[in-house]
């Protein structure tokens, strides 16, 4: 069935599993608006709807059953909405899961003015680069099977699906857990000669955004964030390539990026690794810290900027030229209100909800340095730079540089602004933010 691969191959395998997934599983549409109570999922209603004909057909025993079941139903949903209330839980949280419970949940879906087209237009808007210019791919690649992943280990990915959101190509996540004994000799053929020949079946390339309220009362489109649902296949065979290339990349890079002292999104890091480092290098009076904040990063990045430092790894040619092809010719659509807008395709960007975007964006600000010797550089996704005393003249000169870097990437520092803070260790610290 796979042995070739072209942009049409997963056609075939998508019908299949369609074919598959129509004969064991009838599909049904129930429709959760937002006026139904937090409780009521589909299957909830499915078995409401159920409870209503049986109880017409005079079968009342079956239908006290249904019923009985469908309270434990709703008393496990709200249990696992409480579950999550803690004694270090804020007022706001508490009081959102109160009014998720008795109905009174404030809605988001319909913002005046704000519709699926409109959105998707605003984000495509964002995630376009005037300066585009088209990754290139290495002509070095041999053309030779690269075998990355066994049947094996396809079977235990699939095997170990979480519930998660589908993707445009409708394959879900718990019919390839179902189907994982029977699917995966064909899935490690597709992921393998994906890889091999650096090419991405079309259908991974186009995403459903589903825009995410940032706040309880929306009134505009940067008040919506987008998240970027791909096939579950896809987001799949994303995380073996950054498990089996890239983190182990990131571990030996080169002379010209830095990942010592990126602290998210990488095998070692962690906020309590990033905060022991920043008291570590505190030796004088006090120090200047400048927190970095890039507005709207992973949908602004530069592709091909991009593409060049992750170029510098040492990762087989193929791989790399894959993720070229990841990055390349990308659309998407938006989801609201149970409308889907068009497509609209985009020329910049991370793609937020894929397997990759997190160790990208880390790729990404690796050759981001201080210029003056002794101040220091720490991220965690966005950057800080601590600067001593001696080096106290020198906060122009390193944000002129960081600017300057960003302008290159295509990425934009929010506004400037101080406070004064001091810190447990009997030291005074002057702060100054960037957020």
């Amino acid at each position: 069935m796979l042995t070739r691969l072209s942009l049409y191959s997963y056609d075939e395998i998508s019908s299949i599993f369609y074919q598959v997934l129509i004969i064991t599983a009838a599909e049904r549409t129930i429709t959760v608006t937002s006026s139904d109570p937090y409780y009521i999922t589909p299957a909830i209603k499915a078995k409401l709807r159920r409870k209503n004909r049986l109880r017409r057909a005079g079968r009342v025993e079956e239908a006290d059953a249904l019923a009985a079941q469908i309270s434990r139903d709703i008393a496990n949903r709200n249990k696992t909405r409480l579950s999550k209330i803690h004694r270090k839980t804020s007022s706001k949280d508490l009081w959102a899961a109160v009014r998720q419970l008795t109905g009174g949940r404030q809605t988001t879906d319909n913002v005046e003015g704000i519709t699926a087209e409109s959105l998707n237009k605003h984000y495509a808007h964002i995630s376009t680069d005037t300066d585009f210019q088209i990754p290139q791919c290495k002509h070095t690649a041999a053309c030779r099977r690269l075998d990355v992943v066994s049947e094996w280990q396809v079977f235990r990915m699939l095997d170990t699906l979480r519930n998660t959101s589908t993707g445009l190509d409708n394959v879900p996540a718990w019919f390839l857990r179902l189907g994982a004994p029977v699917f995966c000799k064909p899935v490690a053929l597709l992921y393998n000669k994906s890889i091999s020949t650096s090419v991405v079946p079309r259908q991974w390339k186009s995403a459903s955004i589903r825009p995410v309220p940032k706040n309880s009362a929306p009134v505009q489109h940067s008040d919506f964030r987008p998240i970027s649902i791909t096939p579950v296949l896809c987001r799949t065979l994303e995380r073996v390539v950054v498990r089996t290339f890239l983190y182990p990349a990131i571990l030996m890079p080169p002379a010209a990026l830095h990942f010592s002292d990126q602290f998210a999104f990488c095998p070692t890091g962690s906020t309590t690794a990033a905060l022991i480092t920043l008291l570590q290098t505190i030796s004088d009076t006090y120090v200047v810290v400048i927190a970095l904040d890039f507005s709207k990063a992973f949908d602004t990045v530069r592709q091909a900027n991009l593409l060049r430092k992750i170029a510098l790894l040492n990762i087989p040619d193929p791989a790399y030229n894959w993720l070229v092809d990841v990055f390349s010719d990308h659309t998407h659509c938006t989801r609201l209100s149970g409308l889907v807008s068009g497509f609209q395709r985009t020329t910049a960007s991370i793609i937020q909800g894929s397997a990759v975007d997190p160790v990208s964006f880390v790729i990404n600000a690796s050759d981001l340095s201080t210029v003056t010797p002794g101040n220091r550089m720490i991220k965690y996704a966005d950057a800080m730079i601590l600067i001593p005393a001696c080096n106290i003249l020198s906060r122009v000169i390193e944000l002129e540089h960081v600017a300057e870097w960003a302008h290159k990437n295509n990425l934009k520092l929010n506004s400037l602004f101080q406070e004064h803070h001091r810190l447990n260790i009997s030291r005074e610290f002057t702060i100054s933010l960037i957020s």
